[in-house]
């Protein structure tokens, strides 16, 4: 990759304003492997200008001319299919297996599915004699997080590019080489110039600046709760549309009946997977007060045969977490509950033997968990469960509904229509029954503190359209 140290403005690589650069950690190693540039707000100003400038003849693009470029963005996108795979593993940790099988996989899923829904999507709609008509919304900001980058990259670029939106990204910093690959990919795709711009940079320079620039008309931003709100307050002044996608604290209740075996494992599996950094994993695992200790040895066993190693080993299932700040933060959680009192069944403090360099995490498992315990409160972020008994149905649901969070949720019953039942008393954007797998086609997002807007299929498109009611339109 040769524009590390640059950014893409109005379609060239362009030297940054100032001369601030920032090393990129491989977290398996704990070494610097690259270097990038940093941006500054005179670079922002340039990007914005340029998405500005774009957006008056991209925004009038017919349907066909956006389906074509789409069709040349998945089409170079597949070509350099394996080298997404790699840059993601080598930035973030991931397995390389598991880069390649599911994280570059979500970018091609999105983009294929955008591109479906484009070809059919009613932009326009008669109502009497009034036409109802979606616009772009403007020029969009993206400020996408480390954890899974091509998924959130692709779920705002995707959508924006069908509806004729122009764009401003800032990838992660933490994380920063498959975003400047994609960008590489959409320059060899033909995306028409200051469509598409991308600067790095760290929230607090770049991403604040885009979050509060009086030409940006939206900004989408995927990451913490907390840097959400500092997005939504910066956004505030210029009355833009701020899309959020927050962090969560998953419930999955196992109700009496289901199959225990069945259930745990894929939970727990659930739980470690991406090194447990997952926005939606299940990590509070609401289990009968009876069957806790039939619950613990199950999940146990999957902790046992989970592999923490080297991405690049293809027996490794879980890779290191992202950077040392996540390292120390999962290890202060681990330790805060042990001090309140949890039970330790699995894991526990300190990096897996034989690995002494690297951000690895034992994968650990903790039982008799209260809801009010910190492991229960707070979005760890790592492969760490937490085991909550519970009495009765009616107990569950209230237990997993006691959370500022409410993006995601799992239900195993019996019955689907049990399932289905406890699964609509949730407040949470999304329910897995019985262990159901996620669909692009469906929506994705979360109420309360997880965020809003919706990412997804054709709810993907929705934050990125201006809807216009033109009266008359029809003649009487």
């Amino acid at each position: 990759m040769t524009h590390n140290l640059q950014f893409y403005i109005d379609g060239s690589w362009v030297a940054p304003a100032g001369g601030a650069t920032l090393d990129v950690v491989n977290p398996a190693t704990e070494e610097a492997y690259a270097r990038i540039a940093m941006g500054e707000r005179a670079d922002v100003d340039k990007a914005v200008a340029a998405a500005r400038r774009a957006f008056a003849s991209y925004s009038r693009t017919s349907r066909k001319e956006r389906v074509e470029l789409l069709s040349s963005v998945i089409a170079v996108y597949k070509k350099r299919y394996d080298e997404m795979a790699a840059a993601i593993s080598d930035e973030m940790g991931a397995p390389l297996g598991f880069a390649r099988d599911a994280q570059a996989a979500a970018g091609l899923g999105h983009l294929s599915q955008v591109l479906e829904v484009l070809k059919t999507f009613e932009f326009d709609e008669v109502i009497n004699r009034t036409l109802v008509t979606r616009e772009p919304v403007g020029v969009c900001a993206f400020i996408t997080p480390w954890n899974w980058p091509m998924n959130q990259i692709t779920c705002k670029v995707g959508p924006a590019l069908a509806t004729g939106c122009t764009m401003v990204l800032k990838p992660s910093e933490v994380a920063p080489m498959s975003g400047l690959l994609f960008t590489e990919i959409m320059h060899e795709a033909g995306v028409p110039a200051g469509v598409y711009n991308m600067v790095n940079g760290d929230g607090p320079s770049v991403g604040a600046t885009l979050s509060s620039h009086p030409d940006i008309d939206m900004v989408s931003f995927t990451g913490s709760t907390r840097a959400g709100i500092a997005v939504a307050r910066a956004a505030a002044d210029t009355v833009k549309r701020v899309a959020q996608e927050l962090g969560g604290k998953s419930p999955n209740i196992i109700l009496p009946g289901a199959d225990l075996s069945k259930a745990i494992t894929h939970g727990t599996r659930q739980c470690f997977s991406n090194s447990g950094q997952s926005c939606n994993a299940p990590t509070r695992l609401l289990v009968p007060r009876d069957q806790q200790e039939a619950a613990i040895e199950i999940a146990r066993k999957v902790a046992e045969q989970t592999v923490v190693g080297d991405p690049r080993d293809a027996a490794t299932t879980i890779g290191p977490v992202v950077s040392k700040v996540q390292f120390d933060k999962i290890q202060a959680l681990i330790e805060a509950g042990i001090a309140e009192g949890a039970r330790l069944v699995a894991g526990g403090p300190g990096r897996p033997e034989a690995l002494n360099r690297g951000y690895y995490i034992r994968p650990t498992i903790f039982a008799d968990v209260r809801n009010d315990m910190t492991i229960a409160r707070e979005e760890i972020f790592g492969p760490v469960l937490s085991i909550l008994p519970y009495e009765t149905e009616e107990e569950a649901i209230a237990i997993a509904n006691d959370t500022v969070y409410g993006l995601s949720s799992y239900v195993t019953a019996a019955s689907l229509d049990q399932a289905r039942k406890v699964g609509r008393q949730i407040r949470a954007g999304m329910v897995h029954l019985n262990g159901a797998p996620g669909d692009l086609a469906g929506a994705f997002g979360g109420y309360k503190q997880s965020g809003n807007g919706r990412e997804w299929g054709k709810f993907g498109f929705e934050d990125f359209l201006e809807v216009k009611s033109m009266f008359g339109f029809e003649a009487a």
